[in-house]
């Protein structure tokens, strides 16, 4: 999961509308630490219960709270992918026949909230569970024959998977004695939620979830004894909880965050952003016509204007500008760069672009564009109405496009029916992120994977929304991922940039970051550049590991 937005004076005037507000609701999070309550947040509007996390679509997902309920493996640092994998349900591994031979300990002495067990049974059959529901593995991992004896599992695999580690440590493991009795467990509305995290569903609204501390949890207890997740209407509404105290930890665009957040309690109120190896940008539908065609995309590469999305959209701090031709974010990045691109910098070239469409078959109308079959070219741009930050980068392509004869509009949709029509290949083009990792393979992957393909109207996708087919790229990333060697490797690197450069199915924008909003009023203990054990969004993996930090203030 990832950002949302609004303009910096609509932040501004919402929280100086709400300043008489602001002194009765300021005390709701005060004495959260003393009274073992936390205030998590989120601006992604109302929330339909389902509990199944798998579901990147369900509210478990959404807000984050599927974190704390269900445990991975194993804890990866994406803020410093170097960093050894910190055990978790499994204490130990080791791999053999060159990454196709995964052998895992299970951790001994954990039990389901239900009071059940968990077993090196219950891993084996989240791994089969997955390998036969292709709707629930949406990381699309290779699963092969898993097999449990005790504590010991051993999970065969295909092929390699030496760039799959990050996504098969991650994944979480659910109780075996619950989800056999599915009938179809790719769209099963889960509402009472059996985890081996520590924390269980306590209630469950629209706005609010409540999650409470379980007694027989494995670790020592957390010393945060309730989560309470609210999901905010947008960015303003997420703004100003943060600001009045009532929201204590969020992952929320804030364009002004000097004057609208940190100003109101500087000792407190805190944010932190580092950067991870991800990118934002502009995903096209390449199955939706006329964008199928790869010159119209290149085109729009050349007109976007990435400073301007920078310093507005994402108020010169939030996604960091990524102007290199292969959409490779730098210095993260550099040394991936091929040297044909070294540097090759994108900057507006409105002229180049128009010649890019005229010697691929396009026409201008007067100051309106057409394609090679003579009809007008439209855009029509996909982004929940909450996301402010999308919301302006998208209005900012809409301008840059429409100095090519583009005529485009921005379609603002709420966060649920934009999910489901980037899953279903229900769109135009649409604002969207890539997979983190710690090399550009994740984000190629993420778009370019025809083994991530699925048809329009076919859900259960995770990467490449834009539908985009290359059996170059594809092999690419086979290559890639298979490599006994560093050379091979990089080689197979520079065929999917070339490709990416050639193609253009993202206008990459923007890099990624780990970061969020937090509070040290009445908790600390959070990540930080002294303490960078993780990223700090309450969406990912390490929440878990976050909240098992964390100690009252006091």
């Amino acid at each position: 999961m990832r950002l949302r937005r609004t303009s910096a004076l609509a932040v501004a005037a919402t929280l100086a509308f709400t300043a008489l507000a602001a002194c009765s609701t300021s005390n709701q999070g005060s004495g959260s630490g003393a009274n073992g309550v936390l205030n998590v947040g989120m601006p992604n509007g109302p929330q339909t219960e389902n509990n199944n996390p798998f579901l990147n679509s369900s509210a478990a997902s959404s807000l984050g709270y599927r974190r704390l309920i269900f445990e991975p493996l194993a804890m990866v640092n994406e803020v410093k992918v170097t960093e050894p994998f910190k055990p978790w349900l499994a204490t130990g591994w080791e791999w053999s026949d060159n990454y196709t031979k995964l052998a895992l300990t299970i951790r001994d002495g954990v039990t389901w909230s239900d009071g059940k067990p968990l077993t090196g049974e219950d891993v084996a059959f989240t791994f089969e569970l997955l390998k036969n529901n292709p709707g629930l593995n949406i990381e699309g991992v290779p699963y092969g024959e898993t097999t449990a004896s005790g504590n010991q599992v051993t999970v065969a695999f295909p092929r390699p998977q030496f760039v799959n580690q990050k996504k098969i440590f991650e994944q979480f493991v659910v109780p075996k004695h619950i989800w056999s009795t599915y009938g179809n467990p790719s769209t099963e509305t889960v509402k009472e939620p059996v985890g081996s995290g520590p924390f269980t569903l306590k209630s469950f609204t629209p706005q609010t979830v409540t999650l409470t501390a379980r007694d027989t949890y494995w670790q020592d207890k957390p010393q945060v004894k309730e989560v309470r997740y609210t999901s905010y209407a947008d960015n303003n509404a997420q703004t100003t909880a943060l600001a009045t105290g009532a929201s204590e930890w969020s992952f929320v665009f804030i364009p002004n965050y000097q004057a609208v957040y940190t100003s109101k309690d500087p000792q407190h109120y805190k944010l932190w952003f580092p950067p991870v190896l991800g990118v934002h940008g502009l995903w096209f539908n390449t199955k939706s016509k006329p964008w199928d065609n790869p010159a119209l995309r290149r085109a729009v590469n050349l007109v976007v204007n990435r400073d301007d999305i920078f310093m507005q959209g994402e108020a010169g701090y939030f996604y960091p500008k990524v102007d290199n031709i292969t959409g490779i974010p730098t210095p993260a990045g550099e040394s991936f760069i091929a040297p044909e691109f070294k540097d090759k910098v994108v900057t507006v070239d409105v002229d180049a672009a128009k010649k890019e469409l005229t010697d691929n078959g396009f026409t201008f109308d007067g100051d309106k564009l057409k394609d090679p079959s003579g009809a007008p070219v439209t855009l029509k741009m996909t982004v929940p109405s909450g996301w402010s930050d999308y919301v302006t980068d998208l209005e900012i392509i809409k301008d840059n496009v429409s100095k090519i004869g583009i005529e485009a509009t921005v379609d603002l949709q709420n966060a649920d029916s934009w999910t489901k029509a980037l899953d279903t290949g229900d769109f135009q083009a649409a604002m969207h992120w890539t997979n983190n990792g710690p090399t550009m393979y994740d984000i190629y992957q993420s778009i370019m994977d025809g083994a991530l393909y699925k048809p329009i109207g076919q859900g259960g996708i995770n990467g490449n929304y834009g539908r985009y087919e290359s059996a170059e790229a594809t092999k690419a990333l086979q290559d890639y991922a298979n490599a006994a060697d560093e050379a091979t490797r990089t080689e197979a690197l520079h065929v999917l940039q070339r490709l990416h450069v050639k193609d253009m199915p993202v206008v990459i924008t923007s890099a990624a970051n780990g970061g969020g909003q937090y509070s040290t009023k009445n908790w600390v203990g959070w990540p930080d550049d002294s303490n960078p054990y993780g990223p700090v969004q309450p969406t990912l993996e390490n929440a878990l590991d976050v909240v098992m930090r964390l100690k009252p203030a006091a």
